[in-house]
């Protein structure tokens, strides 16, 4: 069995804000073959991205495999609103570390 860092796999991951209430999350793929074998790995499902950031179910608004880009994108809920007192991170743009080292397992 091949283990793989998502990170050695995806060409970019990232985090942004999508409004001021949530945190878009993409992770995309130069070909097809690896977005292929990310998707039948599950290392990437609704349940996992919730484990991996910690969160409830219920802030996961949208979990997407988008094919025609080998992408795969999800979007959750703040805590709070962007730039309101306490939040650490106003762009969202440091929130999709947790996924650099998800291990890809083939199947």
């Amino acid at each position: 069995m091949t283990v793989t860092k998502l990170s050695d796999l995806a060409k970019t991951i990232r985090s942004k804000n999508a409004g001021t209430d949530k945190i878009t999350f993409d992770i995309i793929f130069r070909e097809r073959e690896t977005y292929e074998r990310v998707k039948r790995s599950e290392a990437l499902t609704p349940e996992t991205v919730c484990a991996i950031l910690g969160i409830d179910q219920a802030r996961l608004t949208d979990f997407v495999e988008y094919d025609p880009a080998y992408a795969i994108k999800f979007t959750i809920l703040r805590l709070r609103p962007s730039g309101s007192p306490g939040d650490a991170d106003i762009f969202g743009a440091q929130q999709y570390a947790p996924f650099l080292d998800v291990e890809v397992r083939d199947i």
